[in-house]
């Protein structure tokens, strides 16, 4: 795929891409089905996406799939995110090791049950040592608060003297992040239509490309992939300089 391949060559490192995924509800509704069965749907579509990634150069890719404002849903809805996301730990884990596929999660985990966060510490564990794509999973995330955390222990370092107010920097933040073995985003794309990043990422996606795209999370393709690609590809990233 010439796309694919020049996008790789240009990106040595790899691109960050993170994903809000949007219109699970929508896409049922409009069938006359339970929300559930878009929620089943749109988990079909990451697992495509994710066998799509390593040949459009995508090596880490972030997917915010339940955020700290969701527990606001009907609680028959959030129990059955919360199944679907048990069944996805205990059914897919061995595919991604099959493919070389590292997951992570990040959110505060303390609303999970035992079980998800059993099941999260055996998946993080055994795929650690993959390299071909980094999963990243946000659940109970919102990005407001991950800063609001950094910003925390930083300054209880500087209560116990181990660090000075005059050395806090960027980088010091980044080093307290939940995402701080990642590179920044490199490109966000939402789905649905929808314009906004709600909490997802902020601090991470201050450079990042934005793609919105009109289509309902069930029915993204890789095709659509493609041309999210294509656009970042077409945009001239220059940080706050000038055009050369």
């Amino acid at each position: 795929m010439a796309l694919a391949q020049s996008f790789a060559d240009r990106q040595d490192a790899g691109l960050h891409v993170g994903i809000i995924l949007d219109g699970n509800g929508r896409w049922a509704r409009s069938r006359g089905l339970p929300r559930a069965a878009g929620h089943r749907r749109g988990a079909e579509v990451v697992k495509k996406i994710l066998r799509g990634c390593p040949d459009r150069g995508i090596r880490y890719l972030t997917i915010y799939a339940f955020s700290s404002e969701n527990w606001k849903r009907p609680e028959g809805e959030v129990a059955d995110l919360m199944g679907l996301l048990r069944l996805y730990l205990r059914r897919e884990v061995a595919d991604l090791q099959g493919n070389g596929v590292r997951i992570a999660f990040i959110g505060d985990r303390s609303r999970l049950s035992r079980e998800i966060n059993a099941l999260i510490d055996e998946a993080e564990e055994n795929t650690r040592h993959n390299a071909t794509l980094t999963l990243t999973v946000a659940v109970n995330y919102g990005g407001r608060q991950e800063i609001v955390d950094s910003v925390r222990r930083i300054a209880e370092q500087v209560r116990d003297g181990a660090l000075d107010a005059d050395e806090i920097s960027e980088e010091t933040v980044q080093r307290h992040l939940q995402t701080r073995d990642l590179p920044d985003l490199d490109l966000v794309i939402r789905t649905s239509g929808e314009q906004r990043l709600s909490n997802f990422l902020l601090w991470q996606s201050a450079y990042a490309e934005l793609v919105f795209v009109p289509t309902l999370w069930p029915d993204f393709t890789l095709e659509h992939l493609n041309q999210a690609i294509g656009e970042f590809q077409s945009r001239d990233r220059r940080y706050g300089g000038a055009r050369s």
